[in-house]
């Protein structure tokens, strides 16, 4: 996944539908159950046990020791809680949204025209189609 994509995925750029956030825990859990792509691509959680290949910060210390890996020492800790900072990203998208709405239906020419639809986009808008050039 490249870092646009991602982006879009995890939902703090590019995508109005900010609400549909993609968990990189329990997409990995849903479409790869034993992790073979994270024991292949990172190493260091190659012999962590399927239960905590995901979130291996959660795995007990003798699990961590066991796979020779202990997060905080040769992997890093979390840089956020996701449960707990996707949320707060989807209120904060919520609200840049409403005030973009809000925005755009208070400046005249920018919102909705006064049949209800937003004006077509300069240079004539021809579904995608780019003007010729002569």
């Amino acid at each position: 996944i490249n870092n646009g994509n991602w982006m879009w995925l995890s939902c703090s750029a590019f995508f109005y539908q900010y609400f549909r956030c993609y968990s990189p825990v329990a997409f990995g859990k849903k479409y790869d159950p034993d992790g073979a792509y994270i024991r292949k691509y990172v190493p260091e959680l190659a012999k962590f046990p399927a239960k905590y290949i995901f979130e291996p910060w959660r795995a007990p210390i003798a699990d961590q020791k066991q796979a020779g890996c202990r997060v905080g020492e040769d992997y890093p800790k979390p840089l956020v809680a996701h449960d707990v900072a996707s949320k707060e990203n989807m209120g904060r998208m919520a609200e840049a949204y409403k005030a973009h709405k809000e925005a755009a239906g208070a400046a005249p020419g920018t919102g909705a025209g006064a049949n209800g639809k937003k004006p077509a986009p300069a240079g004539g808008g021809g579904g995608g189609k780019r003007p010729r050039k002569e």
